[in-house]
């Protein structure tokens, strides 16, 4: 194990209230982040918001049902979620 490996913010849970993303990590912090900062999340159902899963060991989450994959990294950095573009052909 890498100095940086063991200073990595893990994810254990997430859920989602009409307006936050909450992610209690294994550390004991909470982040709390705007749904809106979240555009396929925000316009998910409850259900698919409810279906996650961990990446790796907890260093993201993805949400399956609406293609979402989000770092704990850029969480606590304060990043929205990147807006991806559909290429013209």
């Amino acid at each position: 194990m890498n100095t940086s490996d063991k200073y990595a913010a893990r994810a254990l849970t997430a859920r989602c209230t009409d307006d936050q993303l909450i992610v209690d990590l294994e550390d004991g912090r909470v982040i709390a982040t705007p749904l809106v900062w979240y555009p396929r999340l925000l316009d998910a159902t409850p259900e698919q918001r409810a279906n996650w899963e961990l990446i790796g060991r907890g260093e993201g989450i993805h949400w399956p049902d609406v293609d979402e994959d989000l770092s704990v990294e850029g969480m606590l950095k304060g990043l929205p979620a990147v807006r991806r573009t559909s290429s013209a052909a």
